[in-house]
């Protein structure tokens, strides 16, 4: 299954079952590593699945035809991931170290629509240029990672602030920024440069979504924005737009 293949990234050759000769041995910090990773990824789907219920089951919030077709798609894709990540999770370390399929690339917009429907419609900022809407992203991981950082925003910006998703090209990138109204702290900075997770959740889901977007050669960056707020950027190789 294609979301399948982001987890697949992150965690191929943490857990081989019979190292090779002369392959280093897995130790208990991959294994506990392994098991974080494995429950903040399970938190992010049950998370934004209740999120979605509660968006659509409230008739206070103002919901159109594309938002609530987005948010079933979305809701579909992760229901999807869980139940990847709970085969992975039974079937035993085998299934986590094959190498991974290639990803089926799909348009940017499609993914973007649903990583903004999660934001109600007061507080939602969204725009996409023609170009960066129509750029091919592995269709996996590029969900994991927006619905990650879009959560993110939800829950450590202000309550009612804005949050934003934008994507254009710049040079050779295209990039996506989600942005909140809270502001980069010294947490963030680290969480953003640390080569392996601090010990507990605080910061895994960014070192997460570096993982993945690193899969793709890309990068994750932190900006300021004025008068105030944050914005974390994805910034991916540019490919031939989906038409």
């Amino acid at each position: 299954m294609r979301v399948r293949h982001g987890l697949r990234d992150l965690l191929r050759g943490l857990r081989p079952i019979e190292p090779t000769p002369g392959e280093r041995r897995p130790t208990a910090a991959d294994s506990e590593l392994l098991l974080r990773v494995l429950c903040h990824e399970f938190r992010t789907p049950i998370s934004t699945l209740t999120s979605l219920t509660r968006a659509l089951a409230d008739e206070r919030r103002e919901l159109t035809g594309d938002d609530r077709r987005a948010l079933s798609e979305l809701a579909r894709d992760q229901a999807a991931h869980l139940q990847s990540l709970l085969r992975d999770a039974t079937a035993g370390t085998g299934v986590l170290t094959p190498a991974p399929q290639p990803e089926p690339a799909v348009a940017l917009a499609g993914i973007l629509r649903e990583a903004a429907a999660l934001v109600p419609v007061g507080r939602r900022r969204a725009r996409a240029t023609r170009r960066a809407a129509s750029c091919p992203v592995p269709a996996g991981r590029t969900r994991q990672v927006l619905v990650n950082l879009v959560q993110n925003a939800l829950r450590h910006g202000p309550q009612d602030g804005q949050v934003g998703l934008y994507a254009t090209v710049r040079g050779s990138s295209l990039s996506i920024l989600v942005t909140d109204e809270g502001r980069v702290d010294d947490a963030l900075l680290v969480a953003l440069r640390r080569p392996a997770p601090a010990v507990g959740m605080s910061g895994l889901g960014l070192w997460i979504a570096r993982q993945l977007v690193a899969a793709d050669g890309g990068a994750l960056r932190a900006h300021r924005v004025r008068p105030r707020g944050v914005a974390l950027e994805v910034l991916l190789p540019m490919a031939r737009p989906v038409r």
